[in-house]
């Protein structure tokens, strides 16, 4: 089955697969991304999520599948997809200004950065200015907090000015306010660059208020192949387009905000709740499936879970 695929985007992954070994992780995974798009990805732990970022930034290869940004196949990491990972990526015996400038020295031969070290300078200081730490410029890592970290690891990937921002939760180590105020400052940075991020999270509360799109990947679904010999993998089970514009995190008290959260832990975290592949809640208008004609067929588990779930 194949539903018409949104070739134009600036990410297409059809039938994506990777298994380590015999265990496969990420199971015929299928997604078209547009530029401008702020994807929030969440499921339960070990479903693939940190995987799907890996295979995008081209840190590792599909077992099989095609991967493409701007219509080429993924090729290995380059400047053109930016990653922010939970653990800062600073290193502590440069300053800030230095850690920002690191990626621009590392890409610049050693003439030009000699002969360009004063712009090279002034672009890392006008990143840090968007970041709000250009006063802070002389310090060391030890020296900030670790919401400021963050921004200074944030600044040193845009510089580079990648075309897809990777961030694997990237506020996990913060305190709720300083959480709460860098999900503000990462829309507001979204809206300014007009980036296209894919942002990887346990919080759900924080996915559906920064997203302007939600995944929502697991490895709980059913499908028609054999129980005991299929090794299965996660698959996106749900994929919700979400406001476009930043809002107020007083939306996050509305009625509405909760129900979309209660309906994705129940789609994508209970093992119990187990759609088959053709239920799939893919709402997106740019979500598609590539299904083979043995997942596609009804089976037991899928009959029971659906006559359960019409009976709550």
């Amino acid at each position: 089955m194949t539903n018409k695929i949104p070739h134009n985007n600036l990410l297409l992954m059809t039938d994506v697969y990777k298994a380590y070994g015999e265990k496969v992780v990420l199971d015929n995974i299928d997604l078209s991304v547009a530029a401008g798009e702020l994807c929030t990805v969440v499921g339960p732990s070990g479903c693939g999520k940190s995987t799907l970022l890996r295979l995008i930034l081209g840190q590792e290869r599909a077992t099989r599948g095609e991967i493409y940004v701007d219509g080429n196949p993924v090729g290995y990491p380059d400047p053109q997809r930016g990653i922010v990972y939970q653990k800062y990526s600073l290193f502590p015996h440069l300053s800030v200004l230095e850690n920002v400038m690191l990626g621009k020295n590392f890409t610049t031969g050693l003439p030009d950065r000699i002969l360009h070290r004063k712009r090279i300078q002034e672009e890392a200081v006008y990143y840090l200015e968007k970041v709000d730490l250009a006063e802070h410029y002389q310090k060391y890592p030890h020296e900030l907090s670790g919401g400021m970290q963050q921004r200074v690891a944030i600044a040193q990937a845009l510089i580079m000015k990648p075309r897809i921002i990777l961030m694997d939760e990237p506020f996990g180590a913060l305190d709720p306010g300083t959480r709460e105020r860098m999900q503000v400052f990462v829309l507001q940075l979204w809206e300014e660059f007009d980036m296209t991020v894919f942002f990887v999270t346990h919080d759900l509360e924080e996915a559906v208020y920064l997203g302007t799109r939600i995944l929502v990947l697991s490895q709980y679904y059913s499908d028609g192949r054999d129980e005991e010999t299929c090794s299965r993998g996660a698959k996106i089970v749900a994929d919700y387009p979400l406001a476009r514009r930043a809002e107020s995190t007083m939306v996050k008290a509305t009625s509405e905000f909760g129900d979309l959260i209660q309906t994705i832990r129940r789609e994508g975290f209970d093992p119990d709740y187990r759609q088959h592949v053709t239920d799939f809640d893919l709402k997106h208008p740019d979500a598609f499936q590539t299904l083979t004609e043995e997942e596609m067929r009804p089976n037991h588990v899928a009959a029971n879970t659906d006559r359960h779930s019409k009976t709550e």
